[in-house]
């Protein structure tokens, strides 16, 4: 089998910054209403971290579910993206619970974070990474036992093979499928970390 850090990295397009003033859009909330989805995995105190969280749209949410107490750590690799967010968050009285960071293109830059995550959300944007083996491993290693990562891929943009390939990059790096959530117009999976930091 083929080592995935030797192979070349494939081609990717990350979504612009100015897209994100659509992809906050209350509007969206008709089809998807991120406290309602998140609710269940998300309890005051987590730890959580969003990997491309655009400007917001389930961020400002999960910042509430995880309370005074918790922290939501939201990386981008655009910096207009996270300077919006950072407003909005501070607009919607949140701002204290965010940690937001510019990443590298190659890396999420969370090696400090090493065994404290408790849940991540990967929302459209697995399929944006150089690598989905290297995201799958970083988060991992962010990870604590047991903790969850919730994947959702648009199923317009990811073919089922491609997700399937997600998937098998998410088991190499010790996440087991915890089940198959609906969530319209997407590939969707709720992972577990079962072997701590990808081991």
């Amino acid at each position: 089998m083929p080592d995935p850090d030797s192979a070349p990295a494939r081609p990717h397009r990350v979504c612009p910054w100015w897209l994100g003033y659509l992809l906050a859009s209350p509007l969206r909330k008709i089809a998807c209403r991120p406290a309602k989805l998140l609710a269940p995995h998300i309890r005051p105190g987590m730890t959580v971290l969003e990997p491309g969280p655009g400007m917001g749209f389930f961020t400002l949410d999960m910042a509430r579910l995880v309370g005074p107490a918790g922290r939501v750590i939201a990386i981008d690799i655009q910096p207009r993206m996270l300077a919006r967010l950072q407003r909005r968050a501070a607009r919607a009285g949140v701002g204290d619970r965010l940690d937001a960071r510019l990443a590298a293109p190659d890396s999420l830059g969370i090696a400090d974070l090493a065994g404290t995550v408790d849940f991540t959300l990967a929302f459209a944007m697995v399929h944006e990474m150089p690598s989905a083996a290297a995201f799958f491993r970083q988060a991992a290693a962010a990870s604590k036992p047991g903790a969850r990562l919730l994947v959702a891929e648009p199923s317009g943009h990811v073919t089922g093979r491609a997700f399937e390939a997600e998937m098998q990059a998410a088991r190499d790096a010790g996440f087991a499928l915890v089940d198959s959530p609906a969530i319209g117009g997407n590939h969707a999976a709720l992972l577990e970390l079962r072997r701590a930091g990808g081991g």
